[in-house]
């Protein structure tokens, strides 16, 4: 049966829309709410309900099986990284390269690297206790260290694997795992330091912190600084060096083939477990509760990506793509339209990685008709889509209300000073790709 334009449009947008209200307004998990919005877009354009499962069942299975391993591993990383003080170490390191005067620099460097395998929210409760320290120390302004520390680790979170959103678009499109590292570090960087200037610029007439101070020994507990970084140093070495060196598949050799090996983003990222659990103290029960506590964490993320590829699957069985090409002049938009789309979507309802995981799923059978089907495009699709997950972080996203209440900032003050940044660190980010798109496209 023939499905007109209109029909697909109304049956994406009331997909995208049940999304967002059971979200956001009826606080429904992004699972129940993703897979529900299978069922509305599918049969709104009249798929069978049966092959609406089959759909989803196959959407979901694929999506696991190219992103399990790797979430699992990353997220026991930061899991392990957290519990034995490498955090702390880390951060006390980089606090030391600099002065008094750039403490706020320092932490959005310390947030920038802490959150490589870490997820920001949970990176920022960790390094909370130093941000009040140095706020103390310096008499700077609250909202300036914090969004400081905030836009480092927020930087990263929405544009580099292992972090979930990135890591599934990158599935979803196909789109090597090193390469995307190597740029998204160099794009994030730009994205950190206006973070960072928004928030000395911004921050300077809000309040001092009243907490009590942390000792410099409560700071630096956990492994020697070169063992602390090492977990996180190692993986992501390992897959860029496997980007670089192997790019032609027709070379061959013994190094050629370790970095095959070594550099596949599984392989890399337990090697990084291995050294996240040989640098840290534990006893076989501090370990096994570490493990456990890892596993967990990661499955909750993978039910969402999971839905997320249900619902691609679903968007891609309604030729979406077509219409769009047959109906819309999308070239136009280009690298615009997913960044402008994720951009949407986390506005609306507040999450980064449900909002990039849905845009994926729009974007995929899009490709050909925005003209980013090749394989550069798709990976600076990736970070626009990144960058479009940034903005606007306010009252619907977790993170706004992490970094509020551990650093006790009013909504009004989170608003104009995180609120505002993120949008600079969207816009910055998507200025950057537009620019590398015009070089290697």
């Amino acid at each position: 049966m023939s499905v007109s334009f209109l029909q697909v449009i109304v049956s994406l947008l009331a997909g995208i829309i049940f999304i967002i209200l059971l979200t956001v307004k009826f606080k429904v998990h992004p699972f129940f709410a993703l897979i529900i919005a299978c069922f509305i877009t599918g049969l709104g354009v009249q798929l069978p309900f049966a092959e609406i499962l089959s759909l989803i069942k196959n959407g979901f299975g694929d999506v696991m099986s190219k992103l399990a391993i790797i979430i699992v591993l990353g997220t026991t990383i930061g899991v392990l990284l957290e519990k034995n003080g490498s955090t702390n170490v880390m951060a006390a390191s980089i606090l030391k390269l600099v002065s008094q005067k750039r403490a706020s620099l320092a932490l959005s460097v310390t947030g920038f690297i802490v959150g490589l395998p870490i997820f920001c929210d949970s990176g920022y409760i960790v390094l909370s206790g130093i941000n009040r320290s140095l706020i103390k120390r310096t008499g700077m302004a609250v909202a300036t260290m914090s969004i400081s520390l905030a836009s480092g680790l927020y930087a990263v979170h929405c544009l580099l694997p292992p972090h979930p959103g990135a890591t599934a678009a990158a599935a979803t499109l196909e789109v090597d795992f090193g390469k995307l590292i190597l740029y998204g570090i160099l794009i994030a960087i730009p994205a950190m330091l206006i973070g960072h200037w928004w928030a000395v610029y911004a921050g300077k007439k809000t309040k001092v912190d009243s907490s009590v101070e942390q000792t410099d020994e409560e700071i630096t507990t956990g492994p020697k600084p070169i063992l602390a970084f090492l977990p996180v140093v190692i993986p992501i070495l390992l897959m860029a060096l496997r980007s670089v060196l192997v790019f032609d598949k027709n070379k061959t050799g013994f190094l050629t083939d370790v970095l095959n090996i070594a550099g596949d983003p599984a392989i890399a990222l337990a090697i990084g477990v291995l050294l996240a659990i040989l640098t840290g103290k534990n006893t076989k029960h501090s370990l096994s509760l570490q493990l456990s506590s890892a596993v967990e964490k990661a499955g909750g993320i993978l039910v969402i990506i999971g839905a997320g590829g249900a619902f691609g699957a679903v968007l891609a069985a309604t030729n979406i793509g077509k219409h769009f090409e047959q109906n819309l002049d999308l070239k136009m938009l280009g690298i615009w339209f997913p960044f402008l789309l994720t951009c949407l979507i986390k506005t609306a309802q507040g999450s980064s990685t449900v909002a990039i995981i849905t845009a994926s799923s729009i974007v995929l059978p899009l490709l050909p008709v925005l003209g980013l089907d090749s394989e550069n495009a798709k990976l600076l699709t990736v970070l626009a889509m990144g960058a479009g997950s940034m903005m606007i972080s306010h009252s619907n996203d977790a993170y706004f209300w992490v970094i509020s209440k551990f650093s006790d900032i009013d909504v009004r003050t989170m608003l104009r000073v995180h609120s505002i940044a993120s949008v600079f660190m969207g816009l910055i980010t998507m200025i950057v790709v537009y620019i590398l798109s015009l070089i290697i496209l």
